[in-house]
């Protein structure tokens, strides 16, 4: 006999409170633990089945609603609620940028504990839709089905699908028609690999056997117009590979750059990959204030190219430049940062640990005509000591943009010994962030806040944060 599932139950009428981690919403049940909501709005009154039970909270989902929200509206997406791209397309985008400026507050004042100053207004995005530069779908041949397919009795027919992955499901794959996520040629471009594949009977990946031709299609933008598409194979099959790339560089002759890689490792991921062009040059090229950046299949870019305009000027003006100082740009990428602030200062030294970002970094120096800049490769709690400082000279301002991780405690410490007068802290994760300055705050006062909205219709949020010398 099965075991009993003690975890279903039934609230009614339950108040959605507030807006929670990871882009679901949070309410309270009668007996006071928290319940966690996916795709309702704060301010919904409706009944919840949970799913889950733990000790201190419940998850669950919405199956009745009582009352609709003042700030919900109807999503524009027909995939909205099943893909999880998008969980908060039912909230307009006022409240959206409420509830991400109240994330990093509570965040900096909780796991920080530091002082803070009156934050500055979130950077809302002036585009709310197709901001994206950079998307990845996936190959199945086994789409997620809905409620009513699985109920049919009908021949569902041919089940491949090209999109995304369903939230906690590695191996479903959801077929998306039209994403609102990234501008056109994107989904013309998708939607034909899609059905040029079916036309010609090309195996789509099968995850879980590990079999088929085609894997994954990663689809590159940028503001000037340049479109990269790379095409991750399985197998090594020449003659269609070369068939689908034909026809796609027929069918699309705007397309800059046309790579593919033959992957047939067990995960998917390009970076320890051999990328071959196709046709086009292997790079992309975007422009900020008359500097140009290239772009290759590996490079990490932000992906809202308009917003990492916008997150770059608060970046220099909180560093506050005069063109007399040393910069040292910390986990430094493709040296974008370091670049768009070099022509205010003396000196820049950027620093990542990426061998291939630090060649495209030296390589948009030398396009971009800046010969005050420097780049150097290594692991940075390694690299960043005090035998380089000696080398290259004490800095008067930090700029560090780490991952979500945060920094690395070694990092904190040289910056602590070394003290520079500023360190600007762009983070798109201020938890981790907040962690960060409680280690600093010895030391360096927060003198400034300013997050900065790169996603809407998501809960992320980037935050930048100058601290001054005390």
């Amino acid at each position: 006999m099965g075991r009993k599932n003690t975890d279903k139950v039934v609230f009614h009428q339950i108040q959605v409170l507030d807006a929670g981690a990871k882009g679901v919403s949070v309410a309270k049940a009668p007996d006071g633990k928290v319940i966690f909501i996916p795709n309702v709005v704060p301010g919904d009154v409706v009944d919840v089945q949970t799913f889950k039970k733990r000790k201190a909270y419940y998850e669950g989902k919405a199956v009745k609603f009582h009352e609709l929200s003042e700030h919900r509206i109807e999503p524009i997406c027909e995939h909205f609620g099943v893909c999880g791209g998008c969980k908060w397309q039912n909230m307009n985008y006022s409240q959206q940028l409420h509830y991400k400026q109240n994330e990093v507050k509570n965040h900096l004042q909780r796991i920080g504990k530091v002082e803070l100053p009156e934050f500055e207004t979130i950077l809302g995005s002036e585009k709310q839709f197709f901001y994206r530069n950079k998307m990845e779908f996936s190959f199945s041949n086994s789409r997620w089905l809905t409620e009513k397919e699985i109920d049919s009795t009908e021949d569902l027919g041919n089940r491949n699908a090209l999109g995304f992955h369903i939230p906690k499901m590695w191996d479903k794959i959801l077929d998306i028609n039209k994403c609102h996520l990234q501008e056109d040629p994107s989904n013309a471009i998708r939607n034909e690999i899609r059905a040029f594949a079916n036309e010609h009977n090309l195996a789509f990946f099968n995850p879980r056997e590990h079999s088929g031709l085609l894997r994954t299609v990663m689809i590159r933008t940028v503001s000037t117009g340049e479109i990269m598409v790379l095409i991750q194979f399985f197998e090594n099959d020449k003659k269609n590979r070369e068939l689908l790339l034909d026809h796609l560089y027929e069918k699309f002759p705007q397309i800059t750059s046309l790579q593919y890689v033959v992957n047939a490792k067990q995960n998917d991921t390009i970076y320890d990959q051999d990328i071959k062009l196709y046709k086009g040059r292997d790079y992309i090229l975007e422009e900020m204030e008359g500097l140009k950046f290239s772009i290759n299949a590996k490079s990490f870019y932000q992906t809202n190219s308009d917003q990492a305009y916008e997150l770059y000027k608060i970046t220099r003006d909180f560093a506050g430049l005069s063109g007399n100082e040393t910069v040292y740009d910390l986990y430094t990428g493709t040296g974008t940062i370091a670049q768009f602030v070099s022509k205010k200062a003396k000196k820049v030294i950027g620093v990542e640990s990426v061998p291939e970002a630090i060649l495209d970094a030296k390589a948009n120096a030398e396009r971009n005509n800046i010969t005050n800049c420097e780049f150097f490769v290594g692991d940075m709690k390694v690299v960043f000591n005090e035998a380089f400082i000696a080398q290259h000279g004490k800095p008067d301002v930090i700029i560090t943009d780490p991952p979500r991780d945060g920094m690395h405690a070694a990092v904190i410490d040289q910056i602590m010994k070394i003290a520079p007068q500023k360190v600007v802290y762009v983070s798109c994760n201020s938890a981790t962030q907040a962690r960060d300055l409680a280690l600093m705050d010895e030391k360096y006062k927060v003198t400034r806040v300013r997050p900065v909205d790169m996603f809407p219709q998501t809960h992320h949020v980037e935050n930048v944060v100058l601290l001054e010398l005390r």
